[in-house]
Formats: structure tokens, C-alpha cells, sequence
């Protein structure tokens, strides 16, 4: 028997209670934490670039043609990841982030787990993702799921792309 809280995960935003407020503040420690390990931290969400301060202030257009999988513990959003609508037989996962409070709980492995079955009920037969080298935390769990190293398709510097089959 486990004294951990179980995690729920839901598809965004058919989720009722709404967790669009959760969802931004997910959305916003990731693209937050991510500039400060680029090396160029921002105060706040209104010194993000446009594109990302979209992702917070207006998911539903953002992902319009995306799936958008939410981690709850109760009511609490505790991670998310976006999965894309299949192109070429493959959908590509991003966005991935748990809450620091709930790691090793199982979030980011549950959010995968749903993004994977969605991905293959949209017809995909690929995932791929790409991450930070400096991410080394993140890439173990991708390997430890059977995603591989695989030829760039990003030429952004210290960017590892990685796929697995379905």
C-alpha cells in the first residue's frame, strides 16, 4: 500500500473543474525554467517571448490542434505535455513538466503513458520528442521508455532529438 496521492491525468480542456488556471502556471514554470537554463532568465511571464507567453495566456489557440494531457493530484494540476497531431505517421510530445513538489511520483511517466495511447489512437505509430542536453534528468526517463537518440530534425544547438515507436 502506497501513501502516495494518486494521479489522475485528463485530457484538456474537456476536464470539469476547469484547470486552465493550473494548466498556465505549468505552462509558465516550464518556459521560465527553460529560459534561465538557456541562460537568459526572465523576471516573469511578460518578459517571455511572444510565442511562449501565448502558450500561457491562450492554450486553447496555442494547441488548437494539439492534445493537451494534464497530471492532477485531487483537483491540483500537477504536470503536463502536449501531444501534436500525427504528420508523416509521427506525433511529437512537448511541453513536458511536473510540478518540482511531485516529482518521483510517477507524473511524468503517467503523462507519457496517456500521450503515447493518443497519439496511436490519432494514428501515429512514432513519438518524438526533443530536450536539452543539460536536461539529463529527462533524457533517462525518455531512454528508460525506449526512446533512442535519432538525426536531428531541430538544428538548435544543444538539442538532442529522440523518437520510439508505438
Amino acid at each position: 500500500m502506497s501513501d502516495q496521492p494518486e494521479v489522475a491525468v485528463v485530457r484538456w480542456p474537456d476536464r470539469a473543474p476547469p484547470v486552465g488556471d493550473g494548466l498556465a502556471g505549468l505552462l509558465a514554470a516550464y518556459h521560465l525554467r527553460t529560459e534561465a537554463e538557456k541562460g537568459a532568465p526572465v523576471a516573469g511571464v511578460d518578459g517571455l517571448p511572444d510565442r511562449y507567453r501565448a502558450e500561457i495566456t491562450d492554450p486553447r489557440s496555442a494547441f488548437a490542434d494539439d492534445v493537451v494531457l494534464v497530471a492532477l493530484v485531487g483537483d491540483a494540476a500537477v504536470g503536463c505535455v502536449v501531444a501534436t497531431r500525427p504528420d508523416h505517421g509521427h506525433s511529437e510530445v512537448k511541453r513536458l513538466w511536473t510540478d518540482p513538489e511531485s516529482r518521483g511520483r510517477g507524473v511524468a511517466s503517467a503523462l507519457l503513458s496517456a500521450a503515447f495511447a493518443q497519439a496511436a489512437e490519432n494514428g501515429a505509430d512514432t513519438v518524438r520528442l526533443s530536450v536539452w542536453t543539460w536536461r539529463t534528468g529527462a533524457i533517462t526517463l525518455y531512454e528508460r521508455l525506449g526512446f533512442t537518440v535519432t538525426e536531428s530534425w531541430d538544428e538548435r544547438d544543444q538539442l538532442v532529438c529522440m523518437q520510439r515507436a508505438l
